[in-house]
């Protein structure tokens, strides 16, 4: 399964990615995220509960994350599992400094077994998208939440 996307913030890049990679700020925005515990460096075990038809059950994994070039772009692998099956994955994720802030574009490929590759692709496609959206509105409420004020 193919995942991609962009999203744009009204921020400098240096503070998009700054939050990006912050484990409270990421375990606070990735949607059905009940723990997310640092292994070492860039290296977390998480533990997520979803809800989606037969996507619905708990999983636990770890998430790396690599080559991280502030405040440009960064690797991330990750492995879960969970009784409705096991999900393995990779991707990038590059930042650009747009005239109105920053760029965030996504791609990556994601392997699933077992109950959750009978669902099909398009509800694991849609089912990314409303996580991966409901992922991007947080971070902008945080990236809100931490403005500078004017004064």
């Amino acid at each position: 399964m193919d995942l991609n996307g962009s999203y744009s913030f009204n921020a400098p890049p240096e503070r998009v990615f700054d939050l990006m990679v912050d484990p409270k700020i990421v375990a606070a925005c990735l949607p059905g995220c009940e723990q997310l515990e640092a292994l070492g460096e860039n290296r977390y075990r998480a533990v997520l509960s979803m809800g989606i038809a037969a996507i619905t059950g708990r999983y636990e994994g770890v998430v790396e994350l690599q080559d991280l070039e502030r405040p440009v772009s960064y690797k991330m692998l990750v492995e879960g599992k969970g009784k409705p099956g096991f999900v393995k994955g990779g991707g990038e994720v590059r930042l650009s400094a747009t005239e109105s802030g920053t760029k965030v574009e996504f791609s990556g490929k994601a392997q699933v077994g077992g109950a959750i590759a009978r669902v099909g692709q398009r509800l694991m496609g849609a089912a990314s998208k409303v996580m991966t959206d409901k992922f991007f509105a947080c971070l902008e409420s945080k990236l809100a939440e931490q403005e500078p004020s004017g004064g």
